[in-house]
């Protein structure tokens, strides 16, 4: 857990200070609006659940103007770039951008509950008090609305009582915009959930862009001004701690205390999402802009296990090891962007990615390659952009697993180092990489064999044997691939890849493998990248605070993830 702090501390404080800003941000609009003299008489119909209605629209405004600069991937690219020299630590925040859009998102969801609920209520009391006959204060400020709605002075929005709470809902600009934005919003988090997202892509991909449908309500909901309070001349004549105990006497003229006037609030949020709207909208114009130029391909090769691999051109990119970009494909369809990990190196004159069939969108276009008589199909590319992978060459030590086709970063982080060994590179920081390859079938080993190959006969030929150490894991096999492996396994060479480094069949034991790498290298800081999913992502964290020496001048584990 030490090491953990260590690693995450600016990460930590800030998540710590968002959660304190949602507390201070809450209290702060609870105690103005269940104390404030201006909001006695609202008080007097609505209650508590007042403070809970403006408290939680507060907060929701806040985090409403967070939730869009963790998307913003330029910016972060941007940021990247310029803490290129700064310490891992001071970086690690944007590595989780992802996560804390989420957790935004889930705020969100926490404070739009305890909005509407408290509306819920604040709607029941305006209609009670709305059809009250008791004379008690509350009736006769609901009162004020069927009197004294020219000169804008009413306080009850449900203006008699026979209006019921459905209609005044879906007739005011605040209660049919809270539904819309509601509504938006359940869209967007349940169609986001893990198993929507891997399975139905296009469902969460055009269902998140109701982000657009919420921002607009967000901005319009307050123009209602629903909740009013006592204008500050109204005080000054009749204030409620003087005047609420003689408000039977507010109609007679010798009574020193005159009828209270109300005034509705102006609309704040779209003071909130302002600036983060217009550094989105200019985040959109960049990439539209990047987009639009033109993308040649060079090479198209389909692999085994359905991988297609397009290797393009185009003017101006430029690129880092583990970087990734989106692609679009107008013919398979106009509005859809993926994102892909570029597995070529900086050092190639193209960029590539590898494409595995993993829904609609990526079958129709391997299908659209597939088929060689046809007009080669258009493509768009926005990127590239930065991730953790980039970091992997500031480490002595860098522990690579890849599940799948999950191996993408490492292909270009291995051509890399493939490249630096040709041309000499003295200024190459890592001492050794230990790469783990962990598949399902033995064809998905195929399209990374060539890599693999050339990697162990430069490493042979400069001498530098034991710089890689990789070991490619096969998941799923039955009794005769196992049986042949065993009947060949004196050979030079694996019957499976054709590579010397012999296939295990079933998981790596990972705290075997941490063992023997903190006792090889004992005093060295080792970086430990996955693309993979999250309960493998689980077991290698554990597994890096587990070895991580409680010494800092010894063996450290640092776990990195890769995110889209």
């Amino acid at each position: 857990m030490g090491n953990w702090l260590v690693d995450h501390w600016l990460s930590v404080l800030i998540l710590v200070a968002w959660l304190g800003l949602n507390i201070f941000l809450f209290v702060y609009a609870f105690l103005i609006y269940e104390k404030a003299d201006k909001y006695f008489y609202t008080r007097e119909i609505l209650g508590t659940a007042l403070a809970f209605a403006r408290a939680s629209a507060l907060c929701l405004n806040c985090n409403s103007m967070l939730i869009l600069i963790p998307v913003c991937r330029n910016l972060l690219s941007f940021l990247r770039g310029t803490c290129s020299f700064c310490n891992h630590t001071l970086r690690k925040p944007l590595d989780h951008n992802l996560t804390f859009h989420k957790l935004v998102a889930y705020m969100i969801c926490v404070f739009t509950a305890i909005h509407i609920i408290a509306h819920l209520f604040n709607f029941e009391h305006y209609s009670r008090s709305q059809q009250a006959m008791d004379g008690s204060l509350a009736s006769v400020l609901s009162s004020l609305s069927r009197h004294e709605k020219e000169s804008n002075s009413w306080l009850n929005p449900i203006q008699s009582p026979n209006m019921t709470v459905i209609y005044a809902t879906f007739t005011s600009i605040a209660g049919l915009t809270g539904v819309i934005l509601t509504i938006a919003l359940i869209l967007m988090v349940t169609s986001a959930v893990e198993f929507i997202r891997r399975n139905y892509f296009e469902l969460f991909w055009y269902t998140h862009h109701l982000f657009i449908i919420y921002i607009i309500c967000l901005a319009l909901h307050g123009m209602g001004g629903i909740v009013r309070a006592q204008t500050e001349d109204s005080m000054g004549e009749s204030h409620p701690y003087n005047c609420s105990k003689s408000f039977h006497e507010w109609d007679k003229y010798v009574s020193s205390c005159r009828r209270p006037h109300f005034e509705g609030h102006p609309p704040e949020s779209w003071k909130w999402i302002l600036a983060p709207i217009a550094l989105y909208i200019f985040e959109r114009i960049l990439r539209f802009y990047r987009s639009q130029q033109r993308v040649v391909i060079t090479k198209v090769v389909m692999h085994p296990s359905n991988v297609l691999e397009l290797q393009m051109r185009k003017r101006g990119f430029s690129m880092e090891v583990g970087q990734y970009i989106f692609v679009n494909c107008p013919s398979v369809s106009l509005l859809e962007w993926h994102p892909f990990t570029l597995t070529s190196a900086p050092e190639e004159d193209f960029f590539s990615i590898h494409i595995r069939s993993a829904g609609d969108w990526t079958e129709n276009l391997i299908r659209a390659f597939e088929h060689q008589h046809s007009p080669m199909p258009r493509i768009q590319v926005d990127g590239p952009f930065g991730t953790v992978s980039e970091d992997v060459f500031q480490f002595e030590v860098a522990v690579l697993v890849g599940a799948g086709i999950g191996v993408t970063p490492f292909a270009s982080i291995l051509k890399s180092i493939w490249y630096k060994f040709q041309r000499a590179d003295h200024k190459l920081k890592t001492q050794k990489i230990y790469f783990y390859w962990i598949c399902r079938e033995t064809g998905a080993f195929a399209w990374f064999n060539n890599l693999l190959s050339s990697l162990e006969q430069e490493m042979e030929e400069l001498g530098k044997i034991g710089f890689l150490n990789y070991r490619l894991f096969l998941t799923g096999w039955d009794s005769n691939i196992a049986g042949h492996a065993a009947l060949n396994f004196d050979k030079a060479t694996d019957i499976l890849t054709g590579l010397k480094q012999k296939t295990s069949f079933g998981r790596p034991m990972w705290d075997n493998e941490f063992s023997t790498i903190a006792t090889a290298y004992p005093k060295s800081v080792v970086g430990v990248f996955l693309c993979g999913p999250q309960t493998l992502a689980k077991s290698l964290s554990k597994c890096c605070h587990r070895y991580s020496s409680l010494d800092p001048r010894k063996v450290q584990f640092y776990f990195n993830k890769e995110i889209f």
